[in-house]
């Protein structure tokens, strides 16, 4: 199999591919600095799941770590997720095109 590098945007998708690490970003948006055990007590995972889902979001660079003796922080890093926005905003013409399309064809048949 052909080994390939993965760019920064395929990381935050396949981090944000997963529910869970979704919630976590959320979760840090609206509660900043959470340990990894408040992190993980919500989703009902034990420390070693959770540690995996926030190695996946580290590597992506949308979470950063802090350790302060035992207690790991974590805090929502938003500025990978830019480049996935910019990269979606491209496509965006295309489908709001296409609504307008579906939208005048409805409203068409509607009349009739």
């Amino acid at each position: 199999m052909a080994k390939h590098q993965t760019s920064g945007m395929d990381r935050t998708f396949w981090a944000l591919a997963d529910p869970t690490r979704r919630g976590v970003l959320q979760r840090l948006m609206d509660e900043p600095g959470l340990s990894v055990s408040e992190l993980a007590r919500p989703f009902s995972l034990k420390l070693p799941g959770m540690t995996k889902h926030l190695d996946v979001l580290s590597d992506a660079g949308l979470i950063t770590r802090t350790k302060t003796g035992r207690t790991v922080a974590v805090n929502l890093s938003a500025a990978p997720m830019r480049e996935a926005m910019a990269w979606l905003n491209r496509y965006e013409r295309f489908w709001a095109v296409s609504l307008d399309r579906l939208a005048v064809l409805v409203e068409g048949d509607g009349g009739q």
